[in-house]
Protein backbone atom coordinates (compact mmCIF):
# COMPACT_ATOMS: atom_id res chain seq x y z
CA UNK A 1 0.00 0.00 0.00
CA UNK A 2 1.36 3.41 -0.94
CA UNK A 3 2.41 5.66 1.95
CA UNK A 4 0.21 8.76 1.54
CA UNK A 5 2.85 11.13 2.92
CA UNK A 6 5.71 9.73 0.85
CA UNK A 7 3.58 9.83 -2.30
CA UNK A 8 2.86 13.49 -1.71
CA UNK A 9 6.48 14.20 -0.82
CA UNK A 10 7.63 12.75 -4.13
CA UNK A 11 5.03 14.83 -5.97
CA UNK A 12 6.13 17.97 -4.12
CA UNK A 13 9.71 17.44 -5.32
CA UNK A 14 8.55 16.89 -8.91
CA UNK A 15 6.24 19.89 -8.90
CA UNK A 16 8.87 22.15 -7.32
CA UNK A 17 11.28 21.39 -10.16
CA UNK A 18 8.61 21.86 -12.84
CA UNK A 19 7.41 25.13 -11.31
CA UNK A 20 10.99 26.30 -10.92
CA UNK A 21 11.64 25.69 -14.61
CA UNK A 22 8.57 27.73 -15.52
CA UNK A 23 9.65 30.52 -13.20
CA UNK A 24 13.18 30.46 -14.61
CA UNK A 25 11.85 31.02 -18.14
CA UNK A 26 10.06 34.15 -16.90
CA UNK A 27 13.11 35.20 -14.88
CA UNK A 28 15.07 35.22 -18.12
CA UNK A 29 12.39 37.42 -19.71
CA UNK A 30 11.69 39.75 -16.80
CA UNK A 31 11.08 42.83 -18.99
CA UNK A 32 7.80 41.27 -20.12
CA UNK A 33 6.42 41.00 -16.57
CA UNK A 34 3.93 43.40 -15.04
CA UNK A 35 4.82 44.23 -11.44
CA UNK A 36 2.35 45.43 -8.83
CA UNK A 37 2.77 46.54 -5.21
CA UNK A 38 0.71 44.65 -2.61
CA UNK A 39 0.84 45.93 0.98
CA UNK A 40 3.46 48.57 0.17
CA UNK A 41 6.25 49.24 -2.37
CA UNK A 42 8.47 46.70 -0.56
CA UNK A 43 5.90 43.93 -1.06
CA UNK A 44 5.50 43.23 -4.76
CA UNK A 45 3.96 40.60 -6.99
CA UNK A 46 4.34 39.82 -10.68
CA UNK A 47 2.56 37.74 -13.29
CA UNK A 48 5.20 35.09 -12.70
CA UNK A 49 4.10 34.61 -9.08
CA UNK A 50 0.47 34.09 -10.06
CA UNK A 51 1.13 31.84 -13.04
CA UNK A 52 3.57 29.62 -11.15
CA UNK A 53 1.14 29.21 -8.27
CA UNK A 54 -1.60 28.27 -10.73
CA UNK A 55 0.69 25.60 -12.19
CA UNK A 56 1.43 24.16 -8.74
CA UNK A 57 -2.23 24.16 -7.75
CA UNK A 58 -3.26 22.45 -10.98
CA UNK A 59 -0.72 19.64 -10.52
CA UNK A 60 -1.72 19.06 -6.90
CA UNK A 61 -5.45 19.05 -7.67
CA UNK A 62 -4.98 16.55 -10.48
CA UNK A 63 -3.11 14.10 -8.24
CA UNK A 64 -4.86 14.64 -4.90
CA UNK A 65 -8.22 16.36 -5.47
CA UNK A 66 -9.31 15.95 -1.83
CA UNK A 67 -6.32 17.86 -0.43
CA UNK A 68 -6.51 21.46 0.70
CA UNK A 69 -4.24 24.10 -0.85
CA UNK A 70 -3.04 27.38 0.61
CA UNK A 71 -0.86 29.74 -1.40
CA UNK A 72 0.40 33.28 -1.28
CA UNK A 73 -1.31 34.58 -4.40
CA UNK A 74 -4.74 32.89 -4.60
CA UNK A 75 -7.59 32.08 -2.24
CA UNK A 76 -7.28 28.84 -0.24
CA UNK A 77 -8.98 25.63 -1.36
CA UNK A 78 -10.56 23.57 1.39
CA UNK A 79 -9.85 19.84 1.46
CA UNK A 80 -11.32 16.68 2.99
CA UNK A 81 -8.27 14.43 3.29
CA UNK A 82 -6.54 15.99 6.30
CA UNK A 83 -3.66 17.19 4.10
CA UNK A 84 -3.04 20.82 3.21
CA UNK A 85 -0.40 22.00 0.75
CA UNK A 86 1.16 25.37 1.60
CA UNK A 87 2.96 26.99 -1.32
CA UNK A 88 4.98 30.06 -2.20
CA UNK A 89 5.36 30.13 -5.99
CA UNK A 90 8.32 32.53 -5.90
CA UNK A 91 9.77 33.28 -2.49
CA UNK A 92 12.09 36.21 -3.06
CA UNK A 93 10.09 38.15 -5.64
CA UNK A 94 12.24 41.25 -5.18
CA UNK A 95 15.52 39.41 -5.91
CA UNK A 96 13.73 37.66 -8.81
CA UNK A 97 12.79 41.01 -10.33
CA UNK A 98 16.25 42.45 -9.60
CA UNK A 99 18.12 39.78 -11.61
CA UNK A 100 19.49 38.14 -8.45
CA UNK A 101 19.52 34.34 -7.92
CA UNK A 102 18.07 34.41 -4.39
CA UNK A 103 14.57 33.11 -5.08
CA UNK A 104 12.89 29.73 -5.00
CA UNK A 105 9.70 27.70 -5.22
CA UNK A 106 8.67 26.54 -1.73
CA UNK A 107 6.14 23.77 -1.07
CA UNK A 108 5.18 22.32 2.32
CA UNK A 109 2.68 19.61 3.22
CA UNK A 110 0.72 19.85 6.47
CA UNK A 111 -1.16 16.92 8.00
CA UNK A 112 -3.41 18.00 10.85
CA UNK A 113 -1.06 20.18 12.96
CA UNK A 114 2.32 18.97 11.65
CA UNK A 115 4.44 19.75 8.61
CA UNK A 116 5.24 16.30 7.26
CA UNK A 117 7.03 17.00 3.95
CA UNK A 118 8.69 19.87 2.13
CA UNK A 119 10.42 20.73 -1.11
CA UNK A 120 12.24 23.97 -1.92
CA UNK A 121 13.71 24.32 -5.38
CA UNK A 122 16.28 26.99 -6.27
CA UNK A 123 16.54 27.17 -10.08
CA UNK A 124 19.76 29.17 -9.94
CA UNK A 125 21.91 27.10 -9.35
CA UNK A 126 19.61 24.03 -9.66
CA UNK A 127 19.30 22.93 -6.02
CA UNK A 128 16.41 20.88 -4.66
CA UNK A 129 16.13 20.85 -0.88
CA UNK A 130 13.63 18.39 0.55
CA UNK A 131 12.61 16.92 3.89
CA UNK A 132 10.29 14.22 5.16
CA UNK A 133 9.24 14.10 8.82
CA UNK A 134 11.29 11.32 10.38
CA UNK A 135 13.07 10.78 7.07
CA UNK A 136 15.80 13.42 7.10
CA UNK A 137 16.84 16.39 4.99
CA UNK A 138 18.50 16.26 1.56
CA UNK A 139 20.03 18.52 -1.05
CA UNK A 140 19.79 17.11 -4.58
CA UNK A 141 19.15 13.70 -3.06
CA UNK A 142 22.14 13.68 -0.70
CA UNK A 143 21.44 13.59 3.06
CA UNK A 144 22.80 16.59 4.92
CA UNK A 145 23.22 17.40 8.62
CA UNK A 146 24.02 20.55 10.57
CA UNK A 147 27.57 20.41 12.03
CA UNK A 148 27.45 19.65 15.74
CA UNK A 149 29.99 22.35 16.59
CA UNK A 150 28.40 25.22 14.65
CA UNK A 151 28.06 28.27 16.91
CA UNK A 152 26.68 31.77 16.58
CA UNK A 153 30.15 33.31 16.70
CA UNK A 154 32.33 32.84 13.67
CA UNK A 155 29.36 32.14 11.39
CA UNK A 156 26.66 34.06 9.54
CA UNK A 157 23.15 34.36 10.98
CA UNK A 158 20.16 35.48 8.95
CA UNK A 159 17.64 38.01 10.21
CA UNK A 160 14.47 38.28 8.20
CA UNK A 161 12.61 41.54 7.73
CA UNK A 162 9.39 42.75 6.15
CA UNK A 163 6.90 45.59 6.36
CA UNK A 164 5.13 43.63 9.13
CA UNK A 165 7.94 44.33 11.64
CA UNK A 166 8.92 47.87 12.69
CA UNK A 167 12.31 48.86 11.29
CA UNK A 168 13.67 49.79 14.72
CA UNK A 169 13.10 46.20 15.92
CA UNK A 170 15.09 44.81 13.00
CA UNK A 171 17.85 47.35 13.62
CA UNK A 172 17.98 46.32 17.30
CA UNK A 173 18.22 42.64 16.33
CA UNK A 174 21.14 43.25 13.98
CA UNK A 175 22.88 45.48 16.53
CA UNK A 176 22.67 42.80 19.23
CA UNK A 177 23.72 40.04 16.85
CA UNK A 178 26.87 41.94 15.89
CA UNK A 179 27.65 42.71 19.54
CA UNK A 180 27.35 38.98 20.32
CA UNK A 181 30.02 38.14 17.75
CA UNK A 182 27.71 37.05 14.98
CA UNK A 183 27.65 38.15 11.34
CA UNK A 184 24.41 39.46 9.81
CA UNK A 185 23.16 37.90 6.57
CA UNK A 186 20.06 38.40 4.44
CA UNK A 187 19.32 37.56 0.81
CA UNK A 188 15.59 38.31 0.42
CA UNK A 189 14.20 34.75 0.55
CA UNK A 190 13.25 33.34 3.94
CA UNK A 191 12.67 29.86 2.52
CA UNK A 192 16.18 29.81 1.03
CA UNK A 193 17.79 31.07 4.22
CA UNK A 194 16.06 28.40 6.30
CA UNK A 195 17.32 25.77 3.85
CA UNK A 196 20.80 27.23 4.26
CA UNK A 197 20.51 26.77 8.03
CA UNK A 198 19.67 23.11 7.39
CA UNK A 199 22.71 22.90 5.11
CA UNK A 200 25.01 24.22 7.84
CA UNK A 201 25.78 27.36 5.86
CA UNK A 202 24.12 29.68 8.38
CA UNK A 203 24.16 29.38 12.17
CA UNK A 204 20.52 30.35 12.41
CA UNK A 205 17.56 32.31 11.16
CA UNK A 206 15.16 34.57 13.02
CA UNK A 207 12.27 36.66 11.80
CA UNK A 208 9.66 38.27 14.06
CA UNK A 209 6.85 37.52 11.62
CA UNK A 210 6.63 35.19 8.63
CA UNK A 211 3.72 33.82 6.66
CA UNK A 212 3.19 30.06 6.63
CA UNK A 213 4.12 29.64 2.96
CA UNK A 214 7.52 31.27 3.57
CA UNK A 215 8.60 29.13 6.51
CA UNK A 216 6.85 25.81 7.14
CA UNK A 217 9.00 23.77 4.78
CA UNK A 218 12.22 25.38 5.99
CA UNK A 219 11.38 24.78 9.65
CA UNK A 220 10.93 21.07 8.91
CA UNK A 221 14.23 21.01 7.01
CA UNK A 222 16.16 22.48 9.93
CA UNK A 223 14.58 20.01 12.36
CA UNK A 224 15.30 17.03 10.10
CA UNK A 225 18.91 18.20 9.65
CA UNK A 226 19.46 18.08 13.41
CA UNK A 227 18.78 21.71 14.27
CA UNK A 228 16.47 23.29 16.82
CA UNK A 229 13.30 25.19 16.03
CA UNK A 230 11.03 27.25 18.25
CA UNK A 231 7.54 25.82 18.83
CA UNK A 232 4.55 27.50 17.25
CA UNK A 233 0.81 27.03 16.93
CA UNK A 234 0.11 25.58 13.50
CA UNK A 235 -3.42 26.94 13.15
CA UNK A 236 -2.28 30.42 14.14
CA UNK A 237 0.60 30.20 11.68
CA UNK A 238 -1.70 29.12 8.86
CA UNK A 239 -4.20 31.89 9.49
CA UNK A 240 -1.96 34.81 10.44
CA UNK A 241 1.70 33.85 10.43
CA UNK A 242 4.08 34.08 13.37
CA UNK A 243 7.65 34.37 14.58
CA UNK A 244 10.27 31.87 13.36
CA UNK A 245 13.49 30.84 15.08
CA UNK A 246 15.58 27.99 13.70
CA UNK A 247 19.24 27.35 14.33
CA UNK A 248 22.10 24.95 14.84
CA UNK A 249 21.80 23.40 18.33
CA UNK A 250 24.64 25.45 19.83
CA UNK A 251 23.40 28.68 18.26
CA UNK A 252 19.75 28.36 19.22
CA UNK A 253 19.82 29.69 22.80
CA UNK A 254 22.12 32.65 22.02
CA UNK A 255 19.92 33.65 19.07
CA UNK A 256 16.78 33.34 21.23
CA UNK A 257 18.35 35.64 23.83
CA UNK A 258 19.16 38.18 21.12
CA UNK A 259 15.57 38.11 19.89
CA UNK A 260 14.21 38.57 23.40
CA UNK A 261 16.64 41.37 24.31
CA UNK A 262 15.66 43.27 21.18
CA UNK A 263 12.04 43.26 22.27
CA UNK A 264 10.77 40.88 19.60
CA UNK A 265 8.96 37.58 20.07
CA UNK A 266 11.17 34.50 19.66
CA UNK A 267 8.49 31.88 20.36
CA UNK A 268 10.60 30.36 23.14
Amino acid sequence: MTDPVRARHELACDIAREAGAAALAMFNDRDALIVEAKANPQDVVSRADREVETLVRTRIAAAFPDDGIMGEEHAPTQGRSGFTWVIDPIDGTMPFLSDLPHWCVAIALVQDDDTVAAATYVPVPDLLFDALRGGGFRCNGVARHIPADMALTGAMTAIGASHRTPSHEIAALIHRLLDAGGVFYRNGSGAMMLADVAMGRLAGYYEPHMNAWDCLGGILMVAEAGGRTAPFDMQAMLTGGGSVLAAAPAAFAPLARIAESAGTRSGV
